[in-house]
């Protein structure tokens, strides 16, 4: 697993956005990037870093995984049949770390992703502490015993600001079952992702 070394809400800041639709991002308050020259007049940004942009926007919404990650789903992406861009969302969307974020196991896909790589999460019954493991549909999601006394997921599930997408069906408090791969659209992001300007960015 690769831990995020920056401050996470330096990405809302840099982007101008709140990434992750969490009340505590300094962009609801300060709309400027972060560091001495944020406040500096923006010049007009080319296509190519447009296109960066929208890249770095995903990549971080996913708990800012590895370049070499990310790269290799879009590759994957780009071998499936259909549209690249709604590819890539499937398999971001397929991540196990992003359907425990999903089932609102935990408040921050960050923390999703340690609450899989320290053992709390199984997947139809085994244990699996893989963050970037790929669900099937059908597959069942479930919280361990120990988990779900944590105060970090009694928060997670107590969250108002965002509620469970359809295309995971929840049993119960603690069990989940992935039940299709979701389109660009039915993907309940905060802002505005373009995975089509990502294939652009990789396809030059």
């Amino acid at each position: 697993m690769t831990k995020r070394t920056s401050s996470k809400y330096k990405l809302d800041r840099r982007m101008g956005e709140n990434i992750w639709g969490r009340p505590k991002s300094p962009v609801n308050k300060r709309e400027y990037g972060p560091g001495q020259h944020g406040q500096r007049r923006k010049g007009k940004v080319s296509d190519y870093g447009i296109q960066l942009r929208a890249k770095q926007k995903l990549k971080g919404y996913y708990g800012d995984i590895t370049e070499k990650q990310f790269k290799k789903n879009y590759t994957e992406a780009s071998r499936m049949k259909g549209d690249t861009g709604q590819n890539l969302i499937g398999l971001l969307e397929r991540r196990l770390d992003a359907v425990v974020y999903r089932a609102k196991f935990a408040p921050t896909i960050f923390s999703a992703r340690q609450i899989v790589s320290h053992g709390h999460i199984y997947v139809n019954g085994v244990k699996c502490n893989i963050a970037s493991r790929l669900v099937k549909v059908g597959d069942e999601i479930t919280l361990g015993k120990k988990a779900r006394e944590m105060a970090l997921v009694m928060e997670a599930q107590s969250l108002a600001e965002r509620d469970i997408p359809d295309y995971v069906a929840p049993d119960g408090a603690a069990k989940v079952t992935y039940v299709r791969v979701p389109t660009l659209d039915e993907v309940p992001y905060p802002v505005k992702m373009e995975p089509n300007l990502v294939v652009e960015f990789y396809s030059r």
